[in-house]
Formats: C-alpha cells, structure tokens, sequence
C-alpha cells in the first residue's frame, strides 16, 4: 500500500486511500486550494454520502453537479479526475474546462472526456459490492496550458500532458456502500382482496 501524503489525508478528510491518486503524482502540498480554488457539489457535502442517483443502483443515474471557484490567474484549461481510492479505478476523466469559475450541471456531458476504467467515455457508475463502502476522490487540476488531447485519450495520455504543467488543484471526496437493487418479483404481488 502507498504512503498517503498527509495533505491529501487531510484535504480527502478518510484513511480510505489505499491506492496512489492522480493528485499525489501530479501536484504538491502547495498546489492544494491556491488562491482560493475550491470544488464543491449541490449534491453532497465532502465526505459524505452519494446519492443512489448518481451510482449503478438507479437505472437512468448520471454524473453528479459539480461547481467550483475561480483558479489562479493564468490559468489555461482545468482537468477533472474520479478516482475510487481504495482500488485505483478511474471513474471519470474530463477536459477541455474552462481556466475560470464554473460547473457542470448534473448529467452533463463535459467538452472532452477520456477513458474510464471500463473503456468507455462517460461517468463510471459508482458500484461497490454489497455492504461495502468506497471512497470516491474528485481532483480538479488548474493548468498552465492547454492540452492538445483528442476525445477518448486514455488516463496515462491524460497523466503525460499534466505532468510538470499543475499549478493548483481542488479536491472533493464522496462515499458510497453497495446497495441491493430493489425489484418486485412475481412472489411480491399483493392481492388485497383476499
């Protein structure tokens, strides 16, 4: 298991990391809320529990809202990467952000996204096992150029364009334990007159 920088231990507010995140390849202690830059969500509080209707459990969930604050003068483009911390899984890679205050709006889909763990080009549904809770990392990178990367790049691509160019980032973590999907069955039905 990695060493967990103690900044990140802090800023993720959970002893949940067991795998190194983008944040601790990419940036320093320093980098973390410069000049002001913050992320937060309309939908959870950091640390918190996520909503079903951004995970697997709901059958049209979708990516959830995000907003965040101005980042440091200068800045180029913003970078957002969803990362499970306990396994590594990526669940979602966004570009092409504008280097301004902002958000995404609950399932919207963001100017530029790479591949997720599955391969796809979207939201990976957060879907733990039953009764077991993952903690899932939102880091926001403020960059000092524009990256020159096509739709459906992969985490690694993503990774060589940032290195040496972060000049701030955000972080924002959410929880989620895995649920039973609720469904009637045919033994459900209910005949009230009996």
């Amino acid at each position: 298991m990695p060493t967990v920088p103690d900044w990140i231990a802090r800023a993720v507010g959970s002893d949940a990391i067991k795998t190194e995140l983008s944040v601790a390849r990419l940036a320093e202690e320093k980098h973390l809320g410069q000049s002001g830059f913050a992320l937060k969500s309309p939908a959870f509080q950091n640390g918190q529990e996520l909503d079903p209707s951004f995970t697997a459990i709901e059958e049209d969930a979708v990516a959830p809202p995000l907003d965040w604050t101005a980042p440091p003068p200068g800045t180029q483009e913003l970078v957002l990467i969803v990362e499970d911390a306990g396994s590594g899984q990526v669940h979602w890679l966004v570009w092409g952000l504008a280097g301004q205050r902002g958000k995404l709006l609950e399932g919207e889909v963001p100017p530029r996204t790479g591949k997720n763990a599955k391969g796809n080009s979207e939201w990976l549904l957060p879907d733990p096992p039953l009764g077991v809770k993952h903690l899932y990392v939102f880091q926001l990178f403020a960059l000092d150029l524009p990256l020159t990367l096509m739709p459906g790049a992969t985490y690694d691509d993503l990774i060589a364009g940032m290195k040496n160019h972060v000049t701030a980032v955000a972080l924002l973590s959410t929880q989620f334990e895995g649920h039973e999907i609720e469904q009637l069955g045919d033994g459900d039905d209910f005949d009230v007159f009996d």
